[in-house]
């Protein structure tokens, strides 16, 4: 059974597949520091209502002509827009390591949380499947 095909377990998937771009493009705006005219990125904020919407209900099977199907295209998120900076280095960069740093580690704690939940609710569906929380 592949777990992904739940809605609730697609919408975490896809969460935690945010926070991991995220994290790499924290990461490159945390390594340009020092490059100069550099401007710092972010991602465009993880829209959840509309994930809910795609991921609502369990998908059809597919086995007649007329069922429709929810598509697991699994698209990157898109790079957002530069994010203006309050502070500019005299050599035009304009990341401020206090703040990607600041936006790492609550990624990294968003991220986690995540994580937890995701294994809570493959412990109680073991559960009522009658098999151990545990492996």
């Amino acid at each position: 059974m592949d777990l992904r095909n739940l809605g609730l377990f697609r919408v975490m998937t896809d969460k935690m597949a945010w926070h991991n771009q995220r994290q790499e493009i924290l990461a490159r705006n945390v390594a340009n520091a020092d490059t100069p005219e550099y401007r710092p990125h972010d991602i465009v904020p993880f829209d959840f209502k509309r994930e809910l919407r795609q991921a609502k209900g369990l998908p059809l099977s597919g086995q007649k002509p007329g069922h429709l199907s929810v598509s697991m295209d699994g698209d990157a998120y898109r790079e957002g827009k530069t994010r203006t900076s309050y502070e500019t280095a005299p050599a035009g960069n304009a990341v401020v390591l206090e703040e990607q740093m600041m936006l790492v580690g609550r990624n990294a704690a968003d991220y986690q949380t995540l994580l937890n939940i995701y294994r809570k609710q493959v412990g109680m569906l073991r559960t009522a499947i009658g098999r151990s929380g545990t492996q």
